[in-house]
């Protein structure tokens, strides 16, 4: 099976790329979408992430892999539909993918990030997560 990418944002504030790198692991709790739920428990470990800063800096700052499958969240209320997945960090990007750099390139259009701006956790196509991860090696990313 083909290994499938992500995108999964956090508030910088609530828990930021540097938090996971200083952990080494963490658990992708408190996602309250149920498109985003569908898009946690689709994923595989060994599956790929782009790290989000989502509402403050609105960038793309690094890699996590997918490590354990989705379980029942345990900060949900019991009998909740609510799951996570457990993630480690593989390297920061070279550079920052800012989200106004993401909307100005057309290759990037129809990107879960753009079209539903609001999902929490989105999934990115094999040529999304080449495009960006090349953009990531210029400074203005």
């Amino acid at each position: 099976m083909a290994k499938s990418y992500w995108l999964m944002k956090s508030e910088p504030d609530a828990y930021a790329w540097e938090q996971l790198v200083k952990d080494g692991t963490g658990m992708w709790d408190g996602v309250r979408n149920h498109t985003a739920k569908l898009n946690l428990m689709a994923m595989k470990v060994g599956d790929e992430a782009l790290f989000y800063h989502s509402n403050i800096g609105k960038e793309c700052v690094g890699i996590m892999e997918i490590t354990e499958e989705s379980f029942p969240d345990p900060t949900a209320e019991k009998g909740a539909p609510w799951v996570v997945v457990r993630v480690a960090p593989v390297r920061a990007l070279a550079n920052p993918v800012t989200l106004a750099a993401i909307k100005a390139d057309p290759k990037l259009a129809d990107m879960d990030l753009i079209r539903q701006s609001r999902l929490s956790v989105g999934r990115v196509t094999p040529a999304e997560w080449k495009h960006i991860l090349k953009k990531s090696e210029q400074p203005e990313g």
